[in-house]
């Protein structure tokens, strides 16, 4: 199983998806669970971060079933991927590629004039570009 989620600045979801479904709870909470870990690794870094123009957190944190790794844009609006443990192959610079593809289908929506920031994600383009980089990470 393998979850992708979206949060505003303010932590609340713009966009989750599970795949498969039947554990979606679970991974919403798993989610929010790791929000605490971002917030660390974002004072941790303090100043230094100002000047970069994208934020890779790495893993925040492993358990027994599942890998979770974060990032942040500059705009504050977090990325958290949770992975299976059991995947060995995936390297950190694979996983890192993929939240930038994420962050780039993000800037997409947030150019589109109909789009309110802030808002719950439902973009269909979105949706498939999201389910095609998940079914690579099986």
């Amino acid at each position: 199983s393998r979850q992708c989620g979206l949060l505003s600045p303010q932590n609340y979801p713009l966009y989750i998806r599970s795949v498969p479904t039947e554990n979606e709870l679970k991974f919403h909470y798993t989610v929010h669970t790791s929000l605490d870990v971002v917030d660390e690794k974002i004072s941790a870094m303090g100043k230094a971060l100002v000047d970069q123009r994208e934020l890779y957190l790495g893993l925040l944190y492993p358990t027994e079933d599942y890998k979770v790794y974060g990032y942040v844009t500059n705009s504050k609006v977090k990325f958290v991927m949770v992975v299976d443990s059991s995947n060995t192959a995936l390297r950190d610079n694979e996983i890192r590629s993929m939240f930038r593809k994420l962050h780039n289908s993000y800037t997409d929506i947030m150019c589109n004039p109909f789009y309110n920031p802030g808002d719950r994600i439902h973009s269909r383009a979105f949706d498939n570009m999201v389910n095609s980089m998940m079914m690579q990470v099986c």
